[in-house]
């Protein structure tokens, strides 16, 4: 029997307010990030970062548009990227996040210790034509 394989599907906000400031949130194992998780089996790529959002930072979120997607081709591991805007809730840390906040984007990229996600803020955010971004980690 032939084996299929596995890929994971990552579904992650990049959330900018009123203020032009990207929300981020401190995770114990990535450090700062946007918000961002798997896409539970049944569930469309947009809800799947709504309900990311959510939960990680308790903000609600409106999906303005579908950036593109960031493949790690070595890893199967898919994420693809909306951009969205806050329109409700209040901070509130989960085990998934220890710190939220949002900034200045320039200092968000500072922030940020993994190369991939200062490139999706990146992307995101300089273009406005969708992508596919591939890379073998």
């Amino acid at each position: 029997m032939k084996k299929h394989p596995k890929h994971r599907v990552i579904a992650v906000a990049v959330v900018i307010n009123e203020e032009n400031k990207i929300l981020l949130l401190n995770g114990p194992k990535r450090g700062w990030e946007m918000p961002a998780g798997h896409v539970e089996e049944g569930e469309s790529l947009s809800s799947a970062a709504v309900r990311e959002t959510k939960e990680e930072t308790g903000i609600d979120i409106e999906i303005l548009r579908f950036c593109g997607i960031f493949q790690d081709v070595k890893g199967s591991i898919s994420s693809v990227l909306f951009m969205a805007k806050p329109i409700g809730g209040q901070f509130t840390t989960s085990s998934e996040s220890t710190e939220l906040g949002y900034f200045e984007i320039e200092a968000a990229k500072k922030l940020v210790s993994w190369t991939s996600f200062r490139e999706q803020i990146e992307h995101c955010i300089d273009r406005t034509d969708p992508f596919v971004y591939e890379f073998n980690m």
